[in-house]
């Protein structure tokens, strides 16, 4: 997990991490799929003023949700008997046993991979070519999806990084306030330095560029954004 070169400092280093199994969902939950728990009152539904904007175009039964907060995607997951995937199991699900930059592997981002560099989702599942080493649609691209996890940005350098675990949120504030005394916003990248417990996303989305949608990418929103390119994935323990 992690890279010792490129990207920012909050992916480094490279190091190993042992996971318990798991289940991740093949593809972004849909629209259609949300809109069934909307329907049986255990989802709010996703922000009508966010998803609505330019005529619509997000608003399709097969595209990905989007306009839902950490907490809504966290109840659409456990609706369905799931829980959000970790950080750790996301990136375990793009880069399989050979560490690939991209899900696909190491080719350069197109159009026939994923969705990228453009101005609206596409429905889920429809560039097959980019599918992950175990057959996941859209880990790269398309939208981003909300861990579990609280962003931490030296999770890699603590003692847990080998169970993929992040510091504590006291922990991760001390970490944030000292970054920021030091006058180090760029630790994260151009995704601003937070200045409280924020929720990490992975995978990139359509509006990114090719270079954001590497496997160890890491970016992170509070958790009460409901954001036009942020949607979710569900896993399970494999037990």
């Amino acid at each position: 997990m992690g890279s010792d070169a490129g990207g920012q400092e909050d992916e480094r280093p490279a190091h190993t991490v042992a996971l318990a199994p798991f289940y991740l969902d093949k593809t972004e939950v849909t629209h259609e799929a949300y809109g069934e728990c909307v329907t049986q009152r255990a989802c709010r539904a996703p922000d009508i003023k966010v998803v609505s904007r330019f005529g619509g175009v997000f608003i399709r039964p097969k595209k990905p949700v989007t306009g839902i907060s950490w907490n809504d995607a966290k109840a659409y997951c456990a609706f369905r008997g799931k829980r959000l995937p970790r950080e750790a199991e996301y990136e375990r699900a793009v880069r399989g046993d050979d560490g690939r930059k991209y899900p696909w592997g190491a080719a350069a981002p197109t159009p026939e991979l994923t969705v990228f560099h453009t101005s609206t989702t596409d429905e889920v599942g429809a560039h097959p070519t980019g599918r992950g080493p175990y057959g996941h649609d859209d880990l790269a691209g398309n939208v981003w999806e909300w861990m579990e996890d609280e962003y931490d940005p030296i999770a890699y350098r603590r003692p847990n990084a080998g169970r993929g675990e992040p510091g504590s949120c006291a922990e991760i504030k001390e970490t944030l306030d000292k970054l920021h005394r030091e006058g180090r916003q760029g630790f994260t990248g151009s995704n601003p330095l937070p200045t409280e417990c924020e929720r990490s996303i992975r995978g990139g989305a359509y509006n990114y560029d090719a270079y954001g949608l590497r496997s160890t990418n890491r970016v992170h929103h509070p958790g009460n954004y409901r954001l036009l390119m942020t949607g979710v994935r569900c896993a399970k323990d494999a037990r």
